[in-house]
C-alpha cells in the first residue's frame, strides 16, 4: 500500500485480509484458539520460527486487521491492540519500563491515567513527577538520571492544552527517554505525533476511533523494535489486556467514517466555541481553535484543526455548572466522549474526581468547569439546549 495515500483512503483500504469467501467487508473472527497442521507447525508457531494465529490473547486476523489499519494512518511501524485506552497505557509502561525508572508527565492527565501513575505505578517502585503540559522548560528540569518516559496528552483532558511535541522530543532524545503521546482527542485524523518526534502513540479507541459510543478498545503505536521485541507485546501476550475480535471489528468500521465524523465534530465545535465565548455567563473558554487560545499558534502548527472537545467555565461554580448539566433535555450527560452524540460532563466529580483537590488545582479543574464534547446534531439546537441552564 503507497506511503502517499490519504488517512481517509488508508482508513478503506489497508488491514483487509480476505478468506476463501472473498469478501468485500472485514470478516469477524470469533474463536479463541486457532488449529495446526501439524505438532511441527504447532512448534514452529509458538516458538515464533513460523508466523501465523495460535490463540486470541495474542493473535487474531480481526484484530490484526484494526492493528494494520490505524499503524498506516497514523505512520507507525507497528501497533499493538489492546481492551480499553487505560489498558494500552499500562501495557505500554509495564512492558518498557521497570522497578527504579522514573516518568515525567503532564500534571494535565485524564483522572484515571493520573490515579494509575500516583497509586498503581508507584507500588512497582516507578516514580512520577507531574509538570505543566505548556511549560517546555519544565519537563528538562524535572529529568532525573533515571527517567525513561515522558509521558502527555496533547490537547490535554479537558482543557485543551497544547504540549509543544517536537521540542519535548529533543528533549526526551537527549536521555533516551520515550515520548509517548495519548492522541485520543485529535485521531490521526488531526495530529501525527510520531511525525513531530514522538516515540509511541497511545489511542483508547473507544472515543473517536469507534465514534458511536459502541465498544472499548485502545492501541499503542510505535517502532516495531520497541512494539513488538522491546517488551509492549510481550506484556500483552502474557498478561492478557486483550482486544477482542467483535470490538476490533466494530472499531474497523469506525475507522472507514473517522475523517467525515472528526472534519465534522471539528466544525461544529468551532461554532459552539464562538457561540460560548460570547455568552454573558461564560468565565473562559478553552478551545484549540479560537485565538484566545493561549496556544493557538502552536495549535495551528501541530493540529489541522481545533478538534471536537470545548470546554468552559460558567460562572457560579458548581451550583451553576450543575444547572446547566441538569437542565439540558438533548445532549447526553455521560463522561464519554468521542460519540456522535453530544456529551456534557463536569470533569470535577466525575473523570476527574478521584484525583486529590491539589491535582485539580494544579490542572485548573474549577468547580465550575464542563466540557462538552460536540457531537454531530445541529449546532444550533445544541446551544439552544445549553441556553437552558445558562439563563
Amino acid at each position: 500500500m503507497s506511503d502517499h495515500l490519504k488517512p481517509e483512503t488508508l482508513a478503506l483500504r489497508t488491514g483487509i485480509h480476505r478468506s476463501q469467501f472473498n469478501e468485500h467487508s472485514e470478516a469477524l473472527y470469533l474463536t479463541s484458539s486457532f488449529v495446526f497442521d501439524s505438532a511441527e507447525q504447532a512448534a514452529a508457531r509458538f516458538s515464533g520460527e513460523e508466523s501465523g494465529n495460535i490463540y486470541a490473547r495474542f493473535t487474531n486476523p480481526t484484530v490484526t486487521a484494526f492493528e494494520e489499519r490505524l499503524a498506516a494512518m497514523e505512520g507507525a511501524e507497528t501497533c499493538v491492540a489492546t481492551a480499553t485506552g487505560m489498558s494500552a497505557i499500562t501495557a505500554c509502561i509495564m512492558g518498557l519500563l521497570s522497578a527504579g525508572d522514573h516518568i515525567v508527565a503532564s500534571q494535565s492527565l485524564f483522572g484515571a491515567t493520573v490515579n494509575l501513575f500516583n497509586n498503581i505505578l508507584k507500588k512497582f517502585n516507578v516514580e512520577t513527577t507531574f509538570v505543566s503540559a505548556t511549560d517546555t522548560q519544565s519537563w528538562e528540569a524535572a529529568i532525573k538520571p533515571n527517567t525513561k518516559m515522558f509521558f502527555l496528552e496533547t490537547p490535554s483532558n479537558p482543557l485543551t492544552e497544547i504540549s509543544d511535541i517536537a521540542a519535548l522530543s529533543e528533549i526526551s532524545r537527549k536521555i533516551g527517554a520515550f515520548l509517548v503521546i495519548d492522541n485520543c482527542f485529535c485521531t490521526p485524523i488531526l495530529q501525527k505525533p510520531l511525525e513531530l518526534g514522538a516515540d509511541i502513540v497511545i489511542h483508547s479507541a473507544t472515543k473517536y476511533l469507534d465514534g458511536q459510543g459502541r465498544v472499548l478498545g485502545g492501541a499503542v503505536l510505535g517502532k516495531r523494535d520497541v512494539m513488538m521485541d522491546g517488551g509492549v507485546y510481550g506484556f500483552l501476550r502474557t498478561a492478557g489486556p486483550t482486544l477482542s475480535a467483535f470490538n476490533a471489528w466494530v472499531i474497523l468500521k469506525g475507522l472507514e467514517t473517522l475523517k467525515v465524523r472528526v472534519d465534522a465534530h471539528s466544525k461544529n465545535a468551532l461554532q459552539m466555541a464562538h457561540w460560548l465565548e460570547s455568552h454573558p455567563k461564560i468565565n473562559r473558554i478553552f478551545y484549540p481553535g479560537l485565538p484566545s487560545h493561549p496556544q493557538f499558534e502552536l495549535a495551528k502548527r501541530q493540529q489541522a484543526t481545533g478538534g471536537g472537545i470545548v470546554t468552559f467555565e460558567v460562572k457560579g461554580g458548581k451550583e451553576a455548572a450543575w444547572r446547566v448539566i441538569n437542565e439540558t433535555q438533548l445532549v447526553s450527560i455521560t463522561a464519554n466522549l468521542g460519540d456522535v452524540k453530544t456529551t456534557l460532563t463536569h470533569p470535577a466529580t466525575t473523570t476527574h474526581g478521584r484525583i486529590s483537590q491539589e491535582a485539580r488545582d494544579a490542572a485548573g479543574i474549577t468547580d465550575g468547569l464542563l466540557r462538552i464534547a460536540v457531537g454531530l446534531e445541529a449546532v444550533e439546537d445544541i446551544q439552544a439546549d445549553l441556553a437552558r441552564g445558562l439563563g
